[in-house]
């Protein structure tokens, strides 16, 4: 099954468990949510910029909880300071959230709750080499970088940034949906000559196992609606549709940092071959012109095919 196939499955059931303010080193909070479903036992998370994106299962009144045990597990507006004793009504920021006196769902006010807005958003899979042990392969820790960073900014150059609202939903999904392990001795493959997409391929995974189903189902649950997409993979962008709850409005593309300056980003010998097979096996659309090599066999010889992606 493709991933453009598996879009129209139904959604999977996501509860956001638990909501923290985290201070970050580069200067806006961000609140990090992490979410159960009952499609596998990971802890996915969505890291949102915004206090005001709300996740409605998170705070939907439950029958009998105090405002401590709200406050507790993140269901606050404002800012927690020492002494608070509502979690609904910051009464320091005049700030207070409606609910449904039935049911006990959140209202959307906007004076409280980001609603019906486009919303700089990035799908982001876990890359523990990328991310982590600073692996030149790939480009996943860079793009978590630079989406985080777009989404703090009024404007990158050419790009609207998020303006301090975003949401960065962050899948357990490692190595394209293989696992590490497998992830491992796929890098050996590939320095045994297979591009990342064959050594997939030889260790009997599909070239792409990722499931986004997860995705949307937390951009719902968070309220968003309008999605200016972080991607440069068409197929994310029709993972991401989901009508009439969820729609891709844009798609902001993610250009490697060592096209716009030699000075910064990932240089190394496997990054390009990893770009190049993005673009040539993955159908991915980077916007720099990109020297394509496809062999054919011609009368025992090999010839090889330069094309240029603009």
């Amino acid at each position: 099954m493709t991933l453009s196939e598996s879009a129209n499955e139904d959604l999977p059931l996501v509860t956001c468990v638990a909501r923290a303010r985290i201070p970050t080193t580069t200067g806006p909070d961000i609140f990090l949510h992490l979410y159960a479903n009952n499609r596998d036992n990971k802890e996915h998370l969505a890291i949102v910029f915004g206090e005001d994106i709300r996740s409605r299962t998170l705070f939907r009144r439950r029958r009998g909880e105090t405002q401590q045990e709200r406050m507790v597990r993140g269901a606050y507006v404002g800012r927690l300071f020492p002494g608070r004793t509502l979690a609904d009504t910051d009464e320091n920021l005049g700030l207070s959230l409606q609910f449904d006196e039935a049911t006990g769902a959140l209202k959307a006010d906007h004076a409280t709750t980001w609603h019906k807005q486009d919303t700089l958003v990035r799908i982001h899979s876990e890359c523990y080499t990328g991310e982590t042990a600073w692996s030149a392969r790939c480009d996943c820790g860079e793009q978590f970088d630079h989406a985080g960073r777009l989404m703090g900014l009024n404007r990158e150059g050419d790009i609207i940034g998020g303006a301090g609202h975003g949401v960065i939903v962050y899948l357990r999904q490692e190595g394209r949906g293989i696992g590490l392990g497998e992830k491992l001795k796929a890098y050996n493959l590939q320095d045994l000559g297979a591009d990342t997409v064959q050594a997939n391929l030889m260790l009997k995974h599909p070239a792409d196992g990722r499931d986004f189903s997860l995705g949307r189902a937390i951009l719902i649950d968070l309220g968003i609606e309008s999605v200016r997409l972080l991607t440069n993979n068409p197929d994310k962008m029709a993972q991401v549709e989901y009508p009439p709850h969820l729609h891709c409005v844009e798609r902001v593309p993610m250009i490697p940092l060592s096209w716009v300056n030699d000075h910064e980003g990932i240089h190394s010998f496997e990054i390009e071959g990893y770009l190049r097979t993005k673009v040539e096996r993955m159908g991915h659309l980077l916007q720099k012109p990109l020297k394509l090599h496809s062999a054919s066999k011609q009368n025992n010889s090999t010839t090889v095919t330069t094309h240029t992606i603009v």
